[in-house]
């Protein structure tokens, strides 16, 4: 199946049409303190760290030897080994259901939904995959109307079609608090929600957890037309940080590595529950690019050690994720589990299991 590169996902050249939807009847309040680089004349926001980049490790040879304790059947993979979730004791309870969408249950009892996204792309990506024949999910969530009326708070790391979808905004109603980077708030569907802007550093409580956004170095994107619009940089992204009864977890968000791990752990110390992206990074065309925005499993050990996560859980890819910017669904894995081997990782790990997918 032809893969389409996400320069097209993320915008097509030709596409006339705008997706900025009004908030008029949202209530929105921006959290800023200013720490987030943002330039007023292009109205864009940038990286707390640009340029070349420096990454400590990097696999060479035999990244994807088959593993028996990852056995496929029929097209689904199904992690069976020493990191399994059966051995994970902690504070948060946490449910992984395919690609960047998590459950996370606090110690003091909230529950936050992170960047769901319950089938396909938003339009018109959705209709863009099916005109050039891209990749489809074989699986979707299983997320079923008992989940989404559990949900007490959503959080959104960016505006990128396979995080953020405006149908599933819809679907999950005005009756959840929302958190999202700056200048996403227009994209949510006028409902009535009570909406947290936040920049980067900045914190609110929620209930009895508080909810600090921090810095990911990725870039966002919904619509380009040549010489008529392009809204590349004009919203965040944002990494997300949950403090409850003194335990912290922390969601990467899309990010390639930089020294922002290190700065976060500058300010808040050894972090308890560490969830990490480790796919999207393959690109035989545009390698340097795709490690920029996106850690290889490598990098994830790398900021694991610099934010001395006490327990690390790897996400993006598997059976309900698109595939986009990796060798295959569990090649990211794969590669994963080796360099685990030729690292003193420290860390507890641990691989949730795909259990909870529904068959397309």
């Amino acid at each position: 199946m032809q893969r389409i590169d996400l320069s097209l996902v993320y915008g097509l050249t030709f596409l006339l049409v705008f997706l900025v939807s009004g908030c008029s009847s949202n209530s929105v309040t921006i959290h800023d303190n200013g720490k987030q680089p943002y330039d007023q004349q292009t109205r864009q926001f940038s990286n707390l760290y640009v340029g070349e980049k420096d990454y400590p490790l990097t696999c060479g040879d035999d990244c994807y030897a088959p593993r028996e304790e990852l056995t496929c059947r029929e097209g689904v993979c199904q992690y069976q080994g020493n990191y399994s979730a059966a051995q994970y004791e902690g504070a948060f309870i946490v449910q992984w259901f395919g690609h960047a969408q998590f459950v996370v249950a606090t110690p003091s009892g909230e529950r936050f939904l992170i960047d769901p996204v319950f089938e396909e792309f938003d339009w018109p990506i959705n209709w863009l995959h099916a005109w050039f024949n891209g990749d489809y999910r074989s699986h979707y969530p299983q997320f079923n109307q008992d989940n989404r009326q559990a949900t007490d708070a959503v959080l959104y790391s960016h505006v990128h079609y396979d995080h953020f979808n405006k149908s599933d905004i819809k679907s999950l109603g005005s009756n959840k608090e929302y958190f999202v980077p700056l200048n996403v708030a227009p994209h949510i569907p006028a409902m009535g929600a009570s909406i947290n802007e936040m920049g980067w550093f900045s914190s609110k409580a929620y209930k009895n957890t508080e909810v600090v956004a921090l810095p990911a170095h990725h870039f966002s994107s919904r619509t380009f037309i040549p010489f008529i619009y392009d809204d590349s940089n004009r919203t965040s992204w944002n990494g997300w940080l949950l403090k409850s009864t003194g335990k912290t977890l922390f969601f990467a968000g899309d990010t390639g590595y930089s020294k922002h791990f290190s700065d976060i752990f500058q300010q808040y110390g050894a972090i308890d529950v560490c969830l990490m992206p480790i796919a999207s990074y393959h690109s035989d065309d545009h390698p340097k690019w795709y490690r920029y925005v996106h850690m290889t499993p490598e990098d994830a050990v790398t900021a694991a050690k610099d934010l001395r996560c006490k327990v690390i859980i790897p996400w993006g890819y598997g059976n309900a994720s698109w595939g986009m910017g990796d060798k295959s669904s569990h090649a990211p894995l794969l590669r994963f589990l080796a360099m685990l081997e030729q690292t003193e990782v420290q860390t507890k790990v641990v691989i949730l299991d795909e259990k909870s997918h529904n068959h397309k």
